[in-house]
């Protein structure tokens, strides 16, 4: 076959495969950006989430080049699966795995299936690499695959067509109704540099703006679709806090039915406390802020940039705004002692969050990647016991025992209380009375509230994995 008949493949509908694994029960913004980067740049992507759809080989049969979304942790660890089900229907296609965890981890995707790995402000790269390859110039990928692309991009609306429609994914869930939900972005990367966190390893405290012009195209559409609420999936939201408030009011005054909520760090919001009311005024459902934990010790130890009073002030100051508060935390990590665990329940309990924590929080443990800035740390080392390759981390060991056994079992709880869709403060009691019996503290057993199964719960969206 010639070259320029080759190119033309490569050109043709199907030619190029993007494949989205997890994306935090929404529809992709690592599938939907770069298509429309592909799809100016003269090539005829499809797309694929299993996430909500089954992965079918006849999409990929005739690709030239996959590339695998990889932003987290879950979605790796099924998009190696997917590479193996791409390689077996299709031998010959050029596999790349792309977005933060697919840089963290190239040398293992590339000594086990995959061809290249690109990470960082990856739509240029991804262009960039899949021309090369069509014109069979493979300095290409050696050169793209090397380190993270970093550089401010001219980025382009989201093309969406093609993708699953957004009824397939996650809704807000308020007064017992549900809203279909769709996501953008403000704003990417993080000026912060919080030890556990996959960003800085990548992205080193850079972070850029969208503009905001390009948000509410997006948000445009997503209304089109049928979106009644959009979550702002910036990592932080008040890394710029005035392109947040403006952005905020510009959704309000365009599409007065939508509801928003966003992600922000403990120290942002006590720091911008006084835009929580105008947040709430302009349709602020609810935030979530990785409190991760109330201990001093472990959160000095993760550099999180606040402590336990930091946690107190935002849950007041959230309160009073009257906007609803969804705490992450890291329940168990090495320095977690069974009286922090216990408090982390009380904290719970006593500041009524039980319908604001999803219950997986109670169960989250500290994840510890290859390239982890948590790798650097003295107080880490010493807990380290292997690399996990295969599994993508770093495996610890708790200096108590018991606490390695809680998380176990706790971990099994929810995920069957979750696959029941059982009543969240149900799912707290039998956590409560699991922490007691391992931690060995029958004075702990018992939640001191009770809550009406009928109770009128804070909103929140159907999906409640964070990783």
């Amino acid at each position: 076959m010639n070259r320029n008949a080759e190119a033309s493949e490569w050109r043709a509908a199907g030619g190029v495969v993007l494949i989205s694994c997890y994306e935090l029960g929404h529809q992709p913004l690592g599938v939907a950006s770069p298509l429309a980067f592909l799809r100016e740049a003269g090539f005829r992507p499809r797309a694929m989430d299993i996430a909500v759809e089954d992965f079918s080989p006849e999409k990929i049969e005739n690709a030239k080049f996959v590339g695998i979304s990889v932003p987290m942790h879950t979605a790796l660890r099924l998009g190696v699966e997917v590479a193996a089900k791409v390689r077996e229907a299709n031998p010959g296609c050029h596999i790349c795995f792309y977005g933060l965890y697919g840089l963290l981890n190239k040398d293992y995707l590339l000594e086990n299936g995959g061809d290249s790995a690109v990470g960082g402000e990856f739509e240029l790269p991804l262009v960039e690499l899949v021309q090369g390859l069509s014109q069979a110039s493979g300095a290409a990928t050696r050169e793209i695959a090397s380190g993270p692309y970093l550089e401010k991009i001219p980025l382009l609306k989201p093309e969406r067509e093609g993708l699953p429609a957004l009824q397939a994914y996650a809704h807000l869930v308020r007064e017992g109704t549900h809203y279909p939900a769709g996501a953008v972005e403000a704003s990417r990367g993080c000026k912060h540099l919080c030890l556990h966190c996959p960003i800085p390893p990548v992205y080193d405290g850079r972070f850029f703006i969208v503009p905001q012009e390009k948000v509410l195209e997006d948000i445009e559409d997503l209304a089109a679709q049928g979106a009644r609420h959009i979550t702002f999936a910036d990592p932080d939201f008040l890394n710029g806090p005035a392109h947040a408030l403006r952005v905020a009011r510009a959704l309000h005054e365009r599409f007065p039915v939508l509801t928003f909520d966003f992600t922000a760090k403990v120290e942002h919001l006590i720091k911008h406390e006084e835009l929580l009311p105008e947040f709430a005024e302009f349709g602020c459902a609810f935030f979530v802020t990785a409190v991760e934990s109330l201990s001093d010790l472990v959160l000095r130890h993760l550099v999180k940039g606040h402590n336990r009073e930091d946690v107190f002030r935002v849950v007041k100051t959230a309160r009073e705004a009257r906007v609803s508060i969804r705490p992450s935390l890291v329940a168990f990590t090495p320095w977690t002692s069974a009286q922090d665990y216990l408090d982390l329940l009380d904290f719970i309990e006593d500041y009524a969050l039980i319908d604001e924590v999803d219950p997986i929080q109670m169960a989250i443990r500290l994840l510890v990647p290859p390239g982890s800035h948590l790798l650097r740390s003295p107080h880490m080392e010493r807990y380290i016991t292997e690399l996990d390759a295969e599994n993508f981390i770093y495996r610890w060991e708790h200096p108590d025992e018991r606490m390695d056994k809680l998380h176990e079992k706790a971990l099994i709880l929810v995920e069957d209380a979750a696959a029941r869709q059982d009543d969240a403060a149900v799912t707290f009691s039998r956590i409560r009375e699991l922490a007691a019996d391992t931690l060995e503290r029958p004075d702990q057993a018992r939640p001191k509230a009770v809550f009406a199964p009928d109770r009128i719960r804070p909103p929140r969206l159907t999906e409640s994995w964070f990783c």
